[in-house]
This record gives C-alpha cells, sequence and structure tokens, in this order.
C-alpha cells in the first residue's frame, strides 16, 4: 500500500516522485502523469491526517502535477515556435533526471564512506564511466578512492537538502566546474581540497565538483597528495610541478 510511505523517509518531494517511479518500474523519460500524480495526492492526504507537517516543496509539487495532469487533457496541445507539440512533462521530467544523477552519485559516495573495500571503489570508477584499464590509483600519493569519497560525502551531508527550486536554477556543468578548479590553483600547481569546498553552496555542487576533481585525475591533468594521515588533502597540477 502507498499509505505505508512515510515522510521521514524522503528529503523532498523528488525524493518522494522517484520512489513511486523506481517501486512501479516507471519510465522517467514517459511519465504516466495520471498515476503518479494520483500517487502523490494519495500520500500527501495520508500524511495531513496523520497530522504531520509538510514542507512547502510537497504542496508546491502537488499543485505542478496537477496543472501538468490538465495540460494533458486539453483537446489542443501547446506547440512551440517551430509548431512542435510541447510535452507538458518536460520540465518535470528534467527535474527529476537530474535529481536522479544527484542522488546516484550521492548514494554512491556514501556507500564508499561506509565500505573502504576495494571492491567498492572499482564498482564507483564503473558507475562514473571510467574506462576499463584506466588506473586512477597512480595519480593517487598516499590518498585512496576512500579518502577522497568520505570528504566530499562530509561536504554534501553540511549542505542543505537539494529541493525542485535549486533544479529549476541553471544546471551546474561538468566542464565548467573542471574549469573553475583549475582557475584556483596557486603559482605553485597546488590546491587544498578546504579551497575547494569552502565556496559550494548546494549539495549538488558538490556532486558536481567530485565528478570534476576525478575526471581531471582520470585525464592526467591532476593528481592528489596527503603528506600526513590525518592531514590535507591537496590537488597538484601536473603540468606546473612537471
Amino acid at each position: 500500500m502507498i499509505y505505508k510511505v512515510q515522510l521521514k523517509n524522503f528529503e523532498g518531494p523528488l525524493d518522494l516522485l522517484l520512489y513511486f517511479i523506481r517501486r512501479d518500474e516507471l519510465d522517467i523519460y514517459d511519465i504516466p502523469i495520471a498515476k503518479i500524480t494520483k500517487d502523490f495526492i494519495a500520500v500527501i492526504e495520508e500524511w495531513k491526517r496523520a497530522n504531520l507537517v509538510l514542507a512547502g516543496d510537497f504542496i508546491v509539487m502537488a499543485s505542478t502535477l496537477m496543472r501538468v495532469k490538465a495540460k494533458m487533457m486539453l483537446p489542443r496541445p501547446e506547440l512551440d515556435e517551430d509548431g512542435e507539440i510541447i510535452d507538458p512533462r518536460e520540465e518535470l521530467m528534467q527535474q527529476l533526471i537530474d535529481y536522479k544523477r544527484f542522488r546516484d552519485a550521492s548514494d554512491i559516495l556514501k556507500k564508499m564512506s561506509i565500505e573502504r573495500s576495494h571492491k567498492v571503489a572499482r564498482q564507483f570508477e564503473q558507475e562514473l564511466s571510467i574506462n576499463e584499464g584506466d588506473d586512477l590509483e597512480i595519480y593517487f600519493k598516499d590518498v585512496t578512492l576512500y579518502d577522497l569519497a568520505r570528504k566530499f560525502k562530509d561536504a554534501i551531508d553540511s549542505k542543505p537538502v537539494i529541493s525542485q527550486f535549486e533544479l529549476n536554477r541553471e544546471p551546474i556543468r561538468l566542464e565548467k566546474q573542471k574549469e573553475l578548479i583549475l582557475k584556483y590553483f596557486d603559482g605553485e600547481g597546488r590546491l587544498t581540497f578546504s579551497t575547494i569546498i569552502k565556496d559550494l553552496n548546494s549539495r549538488m555542487e558538490v556532486v558536481v565538483t567530485f565528478l570534476a576533481v576525478l575526471d581531471l585525475i582520470r585525464d592526467g591533468i591532476c593528481s592528489l597528495e596527503q603528506k600526513d594521515v590525518f592531514g590535507e588533502i591537496e590537488l597538484l597540477y601536473l603540468s606546473v610541478q612537471a
């Protein structure tokens, strides 16, 4: 029964929608809006009857779903400037796709922070589509992939829970984040992890930055170093170090 869904298990409305999609094995690129709206509203009503205090995000999402459902029922679909049919679900689907990427990366980071096994590290590399044969560890000087993941996981936990409003903003591009990281390096080609993290304001920024760091390491542009066991992790710009 959908009414057994617990509010405390979800970080926000997108998390709840993603739960429905996974539970019912729905196509995220072709959301059955009538069904998912019915399930969402039913859960909201059940939570209200239980006198649970709902964040405004849930109410806004309920309104959004009902609006999209109404548009889907129009006899004449809306057209864009090129005469193409506008899918009322498009914005919602993109939000869910972006949120799913965030959750997947975040979940992997959490697993790696709990399990130090090499098996988990290999799983993470596969998830990031790192080519077989790419050995990231050769660029890690006394730093493991686990150490890096743990630092980023701590950074994620320190940021506010991601919301649909954050996903509505301009997306954080991986390439742009890599360029930003390279601009931070000092004259000696060194950049501390704390410097990278301090200006990040959201969980989404932390995840994209983590992927950007791994990309720079995989491409042989940077390496990692930790001089002391509990010391600061540093990113080294290899072209400057050479």
